[in-house]
């Protein structure tokens, strides 16, 4: 008697253990939003490319940015740059012989060497357009990552009569925006 009540005893608790043993699930959610930052250096916001021989002319004139751009970005992503307009202008006006052409501007990107971003390909001799043109896109994410800029002005002596006279230089100006977006 004493066997079957230990027996019985053995069942109940194991069956009131059972009875209080109790699950339920909850749902985790890694919520991974889109973000892309773009920042032009701050030392380098203006940038001037300056005619200042005869050869300038016949050749043409560069101005490389190195670092010029940092980007972050949560994945893929492609950076595009435009013009403000159709023309580089004078003071907003046109010289005697009328403002430059922003296409006679191209935009060169590559990899910087600080902080480069390695995974990306890079636009060359992009021809600077008041309409967005890709110069540098990649399929991966990337933190705080730079890219250089090169500014490469026509030669051919395309800005041989644009010079106008009474001026220490003759200035042309247009706004240059860089806009990432995810890819």
């Amino acid at each position: 008697m004493k066997k079957l009540f230990i027996a019985s005893l053995m069942m109940v608790c194991g069956i009131a253990t059972q009875a209080q043993t109790n699950t339920d699930n909850a749902t985790l959610n890694v919520r991974l939003n889109p973000i892309q930052t773009l920042v032009v250096n701050t030392q380098q916001k203006t940038v001037n490319i300056d005619y200042t021989t005869k050869d300038h002319y016949k050749d043409g004139v560069s101005s490389k940015q190195a670092n010029h751009l940092n980007i972050f970005s949560t994945g893929g992503f492609e950076v595009k740059v435009k013009s403000g307009g159709s023309e580089l202008t004078n003071q907003g006006t046109a010289g005697p012989n009328g403002n430059i052409d922003v296409a006679t501007i191209n935009i060169v990107a590559t990899q910087a060497a600080q902080n480069s971003l390695t995974d990306a390909q890079y636009g060359q001799n992009v021809v600077l357009s008041n309409n967005e043109t890709v110069i540098a896109w990649s399929t991966k994410g990337a933190r705080d990552k730079n890219i250089d800029i090169e500014y490469k002005a026509a030669g051919n002596d395309a800005y041989l009569d644009k010079y106008v006279a009474g001026q220490t230089a003759t200035t042309f100006t247009t706004a240059v925006t860089y806009t990432i977006y995810a890819k």
